[in-house]
């Protein structure tokens, strides 16, 4: 009799195969103190340890086509060279006398703690990057071999406990055919990677690398986050007749990509990608993007030992606003503090810093910082379609003072000489209690919207989303969320402006046809999701949409919401 196990899911898609345990090496840290006449000599063990592994990474990045490891190689590399992390380990080497093991880790466990308490889900499964690079440097400094899943000898689903990125990124993909771990999260970069692959992935499974031998015939199925292990024979011919449409799906959807998301009675949406750099824009112009809603531009600051300069920040997004030519770029303003530190700035304590010291009214206590993003921004709109976009705003008064300091660099560029887009937008990101009840007023001041449903759902409903406690409150579902989105695209669309959508609802293949009629112009989200969003779109008919939505409006629970919404689609 078969067995199913549930994972949570981290890419689509249906497998069947032998499953293959796959067992890391457990490594047994020293944690015996060192002699003062040992220091430089560990310090050069941990130097020559990060150089080797750097060369490896160096080796990779060279020979590696597929774009998403690419990008994590580039990670690592960038990682292996942040001065704070080097600069820690041979500190606790010098200053207390650890060895270069117990440096080494103690130093990567702290970095993978500041990143695990953050909130910001893209933000906090870099810590599976820490875990590895300090795993990888230490089997360096331990001489040790990692195992991999470079070569093996037939087709297979892995079954591990965890996988790290290395892991992933080394794996022979023409045999591995999906994963399921016990641990990780649907935002990791080993999930990145299995979308990146199209190959299906559970996460999440607590137990399952311990509850199977290895060898059995198991079926995967990333549709419905389950792994059947020792399927029937119905169960198997069933899941071959999926797979056969699966493959035939997405040769369809090779075709719709680059398409104009246009509905079958003609209202047109543009469907766009949320990146946090430029290797996040290359997937998704592989993805067929229309355009970027969402360029997160902390990652330039928090993968940095100094705030970037005007000239280190116009070069990044100049080239981001080239690849793209005419389609949009819409940049948000830096959206520092809550969940998201510098090495190189101290933030006050506060006791609630995600409704505290952060984004843009950071941004306008520190105007100097503010200025040269501003600056850096409005440089690079001359090469294409740029928007500036102010995160977290709660009143006019913001995007006043934002379009005086905007109307003071545009002086200055003019008396350089040096060009810029000199109607250029700026929007604003709704997703405060206060933004969606002054929306009439906000639009006044404003280009256009961007929805940010992952803080908006937050606020809305006064629940933490990082609060297992009360996970199943969180839902954008909830009818007082939908209400708030038709609401601020009204409000939009009255004035005369448009409304984007850059939250993880945007591409939630399930709110789609709503969130169509509900009127939303944009969809911006995971550029995995693209095509089949656009898909949606294009077989849709706008005016039917619109009126469903209606009858959802007048909904009064989230269980009633959810099935009238599946029923529809």
């Amino acid at each position: 009799m078969s067995n199913k196990l549930k994972g949570i899911i981290a890419s689509n898609g249906v497998a069947i195969a032998k499953l293959f345990l796959f067992n890391k090496e457990e490594l047994v840290i020293d944690k015996s103190n060192i002699s003062d006449q040992d220091k430089d000599l560990h310090i050069k063990k941990v130097e020559d340890a990060i150089s080797s592994y750097f060369n490896d990474l160096d080796y990779k990045e060279k020979n590696e086509q597929n774009e998403e490891v690419l990008n994590i190689v580039r990670a690592h590399k960038e990682l292996l060279q942040d001065p704070y992390f080097v600069d820690t380990i041979k500190e606790k080497i010098q200053n207390e006398n650890k060895n270069a093991e117990l440096a080494t880790n103690e130093t990567v466990e702290q970095m993978v703690m500041v990143m695990s308490a953050l909130e910001d889900e893209y933000l906090k499964e870099r810590a599976d990057d820490y875990k590895d690079i300090g795993f990888q440097v230490l089997c360096k400094i331990k001489n040790v071999v990692p195992k991999d899943l470079s070569k093996l000898d037939e087709e297979c689903i892995i079954i591990s406990k965890e996988l790290t990125p290395s892991d992933t990124s080394n794996m022979d993909k023409e045999k591995v055919l999906g994963f399921a771990t016990d641990l990780g999260g649907k935002t990791s970069h080993v999930s990145i990677i299995a979308q990146n692959l199209d190959i299906p992935a559970l996460v999440g499974m607590q137990d399952v690398s311990s509850n199977i031998k290895g060898e059995e015939l198991a079926i995967i199925d990333g549709n419905q986050g389950i792994l059947i292990v020792d399927p029937s024979e119905k169960e198997i011919e069933d899941y071959k007749n999926l797979i056969e449409k699966e493959k035939e799906e997405k040769q369809r959807l090779e075709k719709v990509k680059n398409l104009e998301a246009k509905t079958l009675d003609g209202k047109v949406c543009e469907v766009s990608a949320n990146i946090g750099n430029i290797e996040d824009l290359k997937v998704a112009i592989e993805h067929g993007c229309d355009g970027v809603g969402l360029f997160r531009t902390e990652f330039l600051y928090m993968e940095n030992d100094h705030f970037p300069t005007e000239e280190e920040q116009y070069e990044v997004y100049k080239e981001a606003t080239q690849m793209l030519g005419e389609k949009p770029l819409v940049v948000r303003t830096l959206d520092i503090g809550g969940d998201k530190g510098l090495d190189y700035y101290d933030f006050p304590k506060e006791e609630n810093p995600f409704l505290g010291y952060r984004a843009i009214r950071f941004c306008l206590d520190h105007q100097d910082i503010f200025k040269d993003q501003l600056r850096a921004l409005l440089r690079a709109s001359a090469y294409g379609n740029l928007k500036i976009m102010l995160p977290f705003v709660i009143s006019t008064d913001e995007i006043k003072q934002t379009r005086i300091i905007l109307e003071e660099l545009k002086k200055d560029l003019d008396k350089e000489g040096i060009a810029y887009n000199k109607d250029i937008d700026l929007g604003i990101m709704v997703e405060t209690s206060a933004s969606i009840i002054m929306a009439d007023k906000l639009i006044k001041y404003s280009d256009f919207f961007s929805i940010g449903t992952n803080d908006l759902t937050q606020y809305t409903l006064a629940c933490d989303r990082g609060n297992e406690n009360i996970s199943d409150i969180y839902n954008n579902f909830n009818p007082a969320v939908i209400r708030s989105i038709k609401h601020v695209i009204d409000e939009s669309h009255k004035a005369g402006k448009w409304t984007g959508m850059c939250g993880q609802f945007a591409s939630d293949t399930k709110a789609t046809k709503l969130l169509l009629g509900l009127g939303l112009d944009e969809f911006s989200g995971s550029a995995s999701k693209l095509p089949k969003v656009k898909d949606i779109i294009l077989n849709s008919n706008f005016k039917e949409e619109e009126k469903f939505a209606l009858t959802i409006l007048d909904l009064e629970d989230v269980k009633d919401v959810e099935e009238s919404i599946e029923k529809h689609n």
